[in-house]
């Protein structure tokens, strides 16, 4: 374990660990419950597609079991964290990976699309660490890993919410991070560059900012777990870039963006390509949370 790390943070095997994984249906999620199984963790596969998060459970085979959580709500989180703990124990390490990236102008993009995405991104990070933390801080040791995206660092037209989810989730994380330190709990953030998951379907890949897959990702979450850093970008050389944007004039900004393509997100998506996504991101909005369905009906 890394030195400092180990000075502040209890060490967690992952061995015998049980380890709580949101979206962990597909993509990333998927990628991160396996890794994190072939090192001898007990995984609980968290999803609102129950379907998918059996699958990756049933792949797994004994050491993973599936739940159903819409990270957009306390009480599913309470229900979920509740079932976790009852099956296979006290969480050890939380990894926040449920998201959505819809893609559209800012002015085009509906109302209910972008709440959506400030639901799942944001508050799901919000809901599942007051869910899972309280627990960890009381034992005195524990693990949370979000992830977020270089969209955290880096604006992109034609994501504007997504984002301002992104950016959020680094803030939410870095000081969550600062808050449980001294309890021995802490708080991790990974931002991939674009991914190649059904997330960037229909969208340009490998032009410009590099692409990683999945599993890419899983090996930086896992790494986490060793090093607790606070900040893991993917690919690692991306810090070089992180570094730039913080004191590059605006000017040299936009001509960088003019170089790699900066605005391709709003005018090259493949509307066929992208479909079954955005279908799929509709179908959880028309499934308002519970707490803005009652909000809307008293308003």
């Amino acid at each position: 374990m890394n030195l400092t790390a180990q000075k502040r943070y209890p060490e967690i095997d992952l061995a015998g660990s049980v380890v709580l994984i949101t979206g962990a249906g597909r993509g990333i999620g998927r990628a991160t419950a396996h890794a994190m199984a072939a090192r001898g963790a007990t995984i609980a596969v968290a999803d609102l597609d129950r379907a998918a998060a059996d699958e990756v459970a049933a792949e797994i085979g004994s050491a993973a079991r599936a739940y159903t959580l819409d990270v957009r709500t306390r009480a599913s989180w309470d229900a979920c964290v509740a079932g976790v703990i009852a099956d296979l124990g006290p969480i050890d390490i939380l990894v926040g990976n449920a998201g959505v990236m819809p893609v559209a102008a800012f002015l085009d993009e509906p109302d209910e699309i972008g709440e959506t995405t400030l639901d799942v991104n944001v508050w799901g990070l919000i809901h599942g660490m007051r869910a899972v933390a309280p627990a960890m801080v009381a034992r005195g040791r524990g693990h949370i890993v979000n992830v977020a995206s270089l969209a955290g660092k880096i604006a992109i037209p034609g994501l504007a919410v997504y984002n301002a989810s992104k950016f959020a989730a680094v803030g939410l994380s870095s000081t969550a991070r600062l808050e449980f330190a001294e309890a021995g709990v802490s708080v991790s953030t990974v931002l991939p560059s674009a991914v190649r998951t059904t997330l960037t379907s229909g969208l340009p890949l490998g032009k410009g900012l590099p692409t990683v897959d999945p599993e890419d990702i899983a090996a930086a979450v896992v790494r986490t777990v060793s090093t607790r850093r606070a900040q893991t970008l993917v690919p690692g050389y991306l810090v070089a870039l992180d570094l730039g944007l913080a004191i590059a004039p605006e000017p040299l900004l936009t001509l960088i963006r003019r170089l790699v393509g900066g605005n391709r997100a709003v005018t090259s998506v493949d509307p066929a390509g992208r479909a079954d996504y955005e279908d799929r991101v509709k179908s959880i909005t028309r499934t308002s949370p519970p707490a803005r369905a009652e909000a809307d009906r008293s308003s």
